[in-house]
């Protein structure tokens, strides 16, 4: 995975990373919007996500439920700005239950073939602190993490 921090011609805190998956973009876009994928893999590991509400329409609306292993869950949720599948996902990124420091993000989500697999782009921000960009950060990259042994475990 490789990573990027900051929009230089800005000045704004935004998170870039970008990894590559054994899998086609049908395939993960399929991950990234279907509710039963999305439960599989997403969130930091330990973290469980029991509800997906999804309505994957721009201007429609999701909301996730996140458990952490220890602890009371807590929600999330945003509206599609974009939906161009297989190729692009774009769409806003609030916590239900903010802390001071948090603010609505956007999230840009792109993909690319890459030979037999796909190359994904994550952009999101701005963050108003780089404490909650690194939180982010970390969150994505153990996302992913889980994505890939999803995909691995499939063949």
């Amino acid at each position: 995975m490789t990573e990027e921090t900051g929009n230089a011609e800005t000045g704004a805190l935004v998170l870039n990373l970008e990894t590559t998956f054994a899998a086609p973009p049908e395939g993960i876009f399929r991950m990234l919007t279907e509710p039963a994928e999305l439960a599989q893999w997403w969130g930091p590991h330990g973290f469980t996500i029991p509800a997906v509400e999804l309505n994957l329409t721009e201007g429609g609306r999701y909301r996730f439920r996140m458990a952490p292993p220890d602890g009371e869950p807590f929600h999330l949720s945003g509206e599609f700005l974009e939906v161009d599948p297989p190729w692009r996902l774009v769409y806003t990124f609030e916590w239900e239950e903010p802390t001071p420091d948090d603010r609505k993000t956007v999230v840009d989500l792109s993909l690319h073939s890459a030979g037999s697999g796909t190359r994904l782009a994550l952009s999101q921000g701005p963050f108003l602190s780089e404490e909650r960009l690194a939180l982010h950060r970390g969150g994505w990259t153990e996302s992913f993490e889980k994505l890939q042994a999803v995909l691995e475990s499939r063949g």
